[in-house]
């Protein structure tokens, strides 16, 4: 959801797309420099949060790259992050998603321990509340953490999978080549999930369809029942009780339905959707 004007703004945009749960950068996610946040600020946030009920965390800015090879990017992502759960403590936010970043020119082994060593790194220079949390990425190019097993590895050698959690994309998830469709497949992929990383890890879930097939590895979102994996991977979703209590938000495309000449917010659709597939 968009902060333009503030944080605090966001609020109000999830409301009137009839949102229960957000999810936010706390600074310009394309720049390495954010702007401090004052007093003020934080408590418009506070009070919107209160005023609206709405569920809200965050995600992390692209530029970090913890598995980088390159020391010095390596050092400024790091203290890139630093600031990013800063802000998050500051928002009262519970968690803030990131992707474990890629391995460039290295091994893959060697990505994952740097990231592994930046989150123990992370944790061990402040006494932080916000749970880092793992976003399953669609395996493009060099990017870690595509599989359950390599987001389990990051976990287990960082030291401080206590206080780690995991993110579930199901566009991501799908090019990497996890089925949600068919029952069975759906029901394969949840046990694969809960056995490897443990649905108690699972914080947060991005509802997306994809503009690829399964195991394409080409991270493209698509609108909700438009794309790939279809009406029935998300009816799964929609009607599965372990799931019930995880907070749920897209990243569809933005913009306005064109198709049928409504020109009603696209979140509004994709929204609507989603939840006429429950108990459906």
């Amino acid at each position: 959801m968009s902060i333009a004007g503030g944080p605090h703004t966001a609020f109000a945009r999830g409301e009137k797309s009839g949102c229960t749960a957000i999810q936010i950068f706390t600074k310009n996610q394309n720049r390495w420099a954010a702007k401090s946040l004052d007093d003020a600020e934080i408590a418009k946030f506070d009070t919107e949060r209160e005023r609206t009920g709405i569920f809200c965390f965050a995600h992390a800015a692209y530029l970090p790259n913890l598995a980088s090879p390159d020391k010095a990017l390596w050092r400024k992502s790091i203290e890139a992050m630093k600031v990013e759960m800063e802000r998050c403590d500051a928002l009262g936010l519970p968690y803030l998603i990131f992707h474990p970043g890629s391995h460039i020119s290295d091994t893959r082994k060697n990505g994952v321990e740097r990231v592994a060593r930046s989150l123990r790194e992370l944790y061990d220079s402040g006494n932080f509340s916000v749970a880092l949390t793992l976003e399953i990425t669609a395996g493009q190019g060099t990017n870690l953490g595509n599989s359950f097993e390599e987001l389990a590895e990051i976990i287990r050698l960082s030291g401080v999978g206590g206080l780690l959690k995991t993110c579930y994309d199901t566009c991501h998830a799908f090019a990497a080549g996890y089925d949600i469709r068919e029952k069975g497949d759906y029901e394969n992929t949840w046990r694969e999930f809960d056995e490897i990383l443990g649905i108690d890890k699972l914080a947060v879930i991005h509802l997306n369809d994809s503009k690829h097939d399964l195991g394409s590895r080409k991270d493209r979102h698509e609108h909700i029942g438009k794309g790939y994996i279809g009406l029935d991977g998300f009816r799964n979703i929609m009607n599965d009780d372990r799931l019930s209590n995880i907070p749920m938000v897209l990243e569809t495309p933005k913009g306005l339905n064109t198709r049928d000449g409504s020109d009603i917010d696209m979140d509004k659709v994709n929204l609507k959707t989603l939840r006429e597939l429950v108990n459906d």
